[in-house]
């Protein structure tokens, strides 16, 4: 089966992976370099933020994430030569409101990687001396990870590369689908080059809603975008993660701290400013003042897919054969990642699934036309 795969970030590489490792050929589109945005931009946590606060659908996927990683990179390392550095830090989370909703979640939703400890200072000096003295309590989640996705990118474009079923179209720009009685045959880019496949999956992220009029359904993903701040410490300075507010800390092996994030409504813009900048500075200083101390390396910002709930759409698109959806997972790209491409591959593939694919189905996007068709009528 020939595969033509829109979209070169975390989703559109992890399926081109799960495709090509049961044999499929996949030619990978991307406007852009492969493996920027959102996929490059995020911070890798391997669970959602307060997974509490998401939809049953969201955390079902993102529980499997950091299982899938752990799986792949033990299998792609050999061959490439880098390392996905999943870090097993854990996570502190300092939100009172939410300590007793976080201790009882593993055990009411059967997610035994999300079970934590209530710590009391001294405890909490334990796990990590540099948190300030503001904090008297915690709640520690032991068993959550981080992986550096930069690395995760360059190992799954590094190995899709050289794969012998895989072949990669970058700053290159998909214009429309070839589509003839409702079926889709391929894809014509902006050059008028046409591009035949028996299968297209479109795994666009934030510019999803582009394929609105071709698809003739309502696509509700648009950009979000977040600013993010490095600092470089010495290595393994940071002990854990951290969370307070919305806004963490993420410790990498080499002793760079990502901090983030924001969440901003400015359509396609990645320019960084000073305020949200120093937002972001002041919530991280004041779970960590000794990060002061260490420089700041860099400063971005990334466009996440926005959708309802941050539940993505994943299998067959309505009406169009042979059309195809991975997109929409908001802030949760990384983390259901892995889990989001098994699935769509195994719908593909007609095998059994690991999880029930009807939450994900873009059957959705046909209710949220016809609801708009009803208001105007």
């Amino acid at each position: 089966m020939h595969i033509a795969i829109i979209g070169a970030g975390i989703s559109g590489l992890m399926t081109a992976l799960e495709l090509a490792e049961h044999g499929c050929s996949v030619d990978i589109f991307d406007q852009q370099q492969a493996g920027q945005a959102a996929s490059w931009a995020g911070g890798g946590i391997l669970s959602p933020m307060y997974p509490w606060r998401y939809a049953p659908e969201v955390n079902q996927l993102a529980q499997y994430g950091k299982s899938l990683y752990q799986s792949w990179n033990e299998k792609l390392y050999p061959i490439t030569g880098i390392d996905f550095q999943i870090h097993n830090t854990g996570m502190l989370i300092f939100d009172q409101e939410d300590f007793q909703t976080g201790l009882n979640y593993a055990t009411q939703h059967n997610e035994p990687m999300q079970q934590c400890d209530l710590l009391n200072r001294i405890q909490l000096e334990t796990v990590n001396p540099h948190i300030s003295k503001q904090f008297d309590q915690a709640i520690y989640f032991p068993q959550l990870a981080n992986v550096r996705n930069p690395r995760l990118l360059q190992s799954l474009i590094h190995y899709l590369k050289q794969h012998p079923c895989v072949r990669f179209f970058e700053h290159c720009i998909v214009e429309k689908l070839i589509i003839k009685n409702k079926t889709v045959h391929g894809i014509e880019t902006e050059d008028h080059q046409q591009y035949f496949a028996d299968q297209v999956v479109l795994t666009s992220g934030a510019w999803s809603n582009y394929w609105q009029q071709q698809v003739q359904r309502k696509i509700p993903v648009h950009p979000v975008q977040g600013q993010m701040l490095l600092f470089k410490s010495p290595e393994n300075w940071l002990p854990t993660m951290c969370m307070n507010r919305v806004m963490y800390l993420i410790p990498r092996q080499d002793g760079h701290i990502v901090c983030g994030s924001s969440m901003s409504e400015c359509g396609f813009s990645t320019a960084v400013d000073a305020q949200t900048q120093q937002d972001i500075l002041s919530a991280c200083l004041e779970m960590v003042p000794e990060l002061a101390q260490f420089p700041i390396v860099k400063r971005w910002a990334g466009l996440r897919p926005s959708s309802p709930h941050g539940i993505p759409y994943i299998g067959a698109m309505p009406e169009l054969n042979r059309l195809w959806a991975n997109f929409g997972h908001f802030r949760n790209g990384l983390c259901m990642g892995a889990g989001s491409a098994k699935l769509l591959a195994q719908l593909m593939l007609d095998q059994k699934t690991f999880v029930d694919p009807h939450a994900y189905s873009p059957d959705r996007l046909a209710c949220a036309q016809l609801a708009i068709r009803e208001n105007l009528s």
